[in-house]
């Protein structure tokens, strides 16, 4: 893909959705916009995460580069990139337009920070697969690894967590990335994601460039354990 796609990148084949064409509605050009900085980003840390919706990016802009995509074979479009999706004020508008233009399914990855708000569970209700974030048990944790803004409190992601999964009708998925940071507390997520119920669970550990240790495959296989 030739670089005058500002918005929309990939396809990339993704372990988790296959091939997966990305689009990015927060990307300003200049550094990532979210509401989490975390210890293990490989985009790179920031001055100050960001707690509020706005449009970053035209909806138009971005259809406008989806409609000149040239033929390709992909199995999800995923909202994602460098910072958070739901940020995006138009995210819901920008769904809803792919939708008259694309037959694919569409995935939107979140970091869960804003979950608790009526108008993102509604922009995120028109995506097929959304998966959510929780890395930590505690509010200690929760601020060591995601180093969230003040005013986002664990607590309330939560609440917003389980408040969506009972009304999505998608396919609900929980991501948690594991580092030697959290690891021991794996029981404790674990039981916070029993209570959530998700689909399905992704257990990761970083394997892109960044400043955090990546796990070894047999302490992610213990782990797991804890999630069966």
């Amino acid at each position: 893909m030739k670089r005058r796609f500002k918005h929309v990148y990939g396809p990339v084949y993704s372990w988790r959705l296959g091939r997966s064409l990305g689009v990015d509605p927060v990307y300003d050009g200049k550094s990532k916009v979210c509401s989490f900085d975390c210890v293990y980003c490989q985009v790179g840390r920031m001055k100050a995460a960001a707690s509020k919706r706005k449009i970053f990016v035209k909806t138009d802009d971005i259809i406008r580069e989806i409609r000149s995509l040239p033929q390709l074979k992909i199995d999800y479009i995923t909202f994602s990139g460098a910072g958070e999706p739901t940020l995006a004020k138009n995210l819901g508008k920008i769904i809803k337009e792919i939708r008259k233009i694309r037959t694919e399914k569409i995935a939107v990855l979140t970091n869960s920070t804003l979950l608790a708000r009526n108008d993102v569970r509604s922009d995120l209700a028109g995506a097929d697969l959304v998966a959510v974030k929780l890395d930590a048990h505690s509010e200690g944790l929760f601020k060591k690894i995601n180093k969230p803004p003040r005013g986002i409190k664990l607590g309330n992601v939560l609440k917003g967590l389980k408040k969506f999964r009972s009304d999505f009708n998608g396919k609900f998925a929980l991501q948690v990335m594991f580092t030697p940071v959290n690891i021991k507390y794996a029981p404790n997520i674990a039981a916070i994601a029993r209570d959530i119920k998700p689909d399905l669970v992704y257990i990761n550990t970083p394997l892109r460039f960044c400043t955090t240790k990546a796990l070894a495959k047999r302490e992610l296989q213990k782990v797991r354990k804890y999630f069966e």
